[in-house]
């Protein structure tokens, strides 16, 4: 263990393209891999943090590393505090506003400064925030699917224990969705759980439509039938429907959850690390979850997710859609449907070997 306070000595930005094991189709759009920076925090003590973000498009990666070369240089020589450097850029930016690509790189620096806190320490993070690694029950995440080309992928992810499945909708008219969940639902039975996602696609008075054509499908939830940022729509939308209602992928820092809460949004709480303010704004959020007593899973990330929704107080779903798996040295595993928390830190080291084969 490194007695003495960590100091940044410098930070690295490399931008790859992973391929993706399920290529994620969308009502919005198809995602055919994965556009990821990684962050590597060096230190004086030797030990480094690192971290990555997802751009969900490869044309936001460069704007995202210029933005971070702009950073760089005001954290070296710095002690390695993320709370403390959250609170600085915070302040530097209130004009401007955190959301966007710079929340996505200040939520992804708070988590390798957190991974290096927990390597010098050689402790996983979990254990720092006061828990432990718990295996987390897993929900297994598909994108739009053909229920005949999709089958054995589908029944391949119950053989390997998850109890709940989430797919995407709304490629087409009512009839195909109801369609698609109607043979979903003959497939896995009605022991696992069954969640769809709109992706933003609906205005409310068609999802609220929709959503009562689903109704007899026992569906765990529908996830962001309406545009994320109109949590009075969605407040409608819940209103409406006989289906509990999941959103907050898309909640920048705390305080977008606490307006949908007042808004009554959502019946849980999606948290989703790159936006909510990484570990630092994920703490913050978990005690918004349990005072609202909002059930908060996770959205994507899953190294780092496993650590902070193991010291949830509502913990609810893990998301299971490995984004970064190949790039990893040693990939997230899946035992009997759950996922716990690796170390030390948050548990992630490069594959340099993959790192050189897919940068951009």
């Amino acid at each position: 263990m490194v007695d003495s306070i960590l100091t940044i000595r410098d930070i690295k930005f490399r931008a790859v393209n992973a391929p993706l094991a399920r290529p994620i189709r969308t009502a919005v759009g198809a995602i055919p891999s994965a556009p990821l920076l990684l962050i590597d925090v060096g230190t004086d003590q030797g030990i480094v943090g690192r971290s990555y973000i997802f751009t969900y498009t490869i044309a936001t990666l460069a704007p995202v590393a210029r933005l971070a070369a702009e950073i760089i240089p005001e954290l070296v020589g710095q002690p390695v505090v993320p709370v403390d450097i959250q609170r600085n850029f915070d302040r530097r930016f209130r004009l401007l506003g955190r959301q966007g690509l710079l929340g996505m790189l200040l939520s992804g620096l708070d988590m390798a400064l957190w991974d290096a806190l927990g390597r010098a320490a050689d402790w996983p993070v979990v254990r720092l925030l006061g828990g432990q690694p718990l295996p987390l029950p897993a929900y297994d995440s598909y994108g739009i699917v053909d229920p005949i080309a999709d089958e054995g992928a589908i029944r391949q992810s119950l053989e390997r224990g998850f109890r709940a499945i989430k797919i995407k909708i709304c490629d087409g008219g009512v009839e195909k969705d109801v369609a698609t969940v109607a043979a979903v639902r003959r497939m896995i039975g009605p022991d696992i759980a069954l969640m769809v996602d709109y992706n933003q696609s609906l205005d409310p008075p068609e999802a609220i439509r929709r959503i009562a054509r689903l109704a007899a499908y026992d569906l765990a939830w529908v996830e962001e039938p309406v545009p994320a940022e109109d949590v009075q729509g969605h407040a409608r939308v819940r209103a409406g429907s006989a289906i509990p209602v999941q959103t907050g992928e898309n909640w920048w820092f705390p305080r977008d959850m606490a307006n949908a809460i007042v808004a009554g949004a959502s019946d849980f709480a999606m948290l989703d690390i790159m936006k909510i303010g990484g570990v630092s704004g994920w703490v913050r959020a978990a005690g918004q979850a349990e005072a609202a007593s909002l059930p908060a899973s996770s959205h994507i990330f899953v190294e780092a997710t496993a650590h902070v929704l193991a010291v949830t107080p509502t913990a609810h779903w893990l998301e299971h859609l490995d984004s970064a798996a190949a790039i990893m040295a040693e990939p997230i595993e899946v035992r009997d449907g759950c996922i716990a928390a690796k170390g030390p830190g948050l548990g992630m080291s490069w594959d340099e070997r993959a790192v050189a084969r897919y940068a951009v």
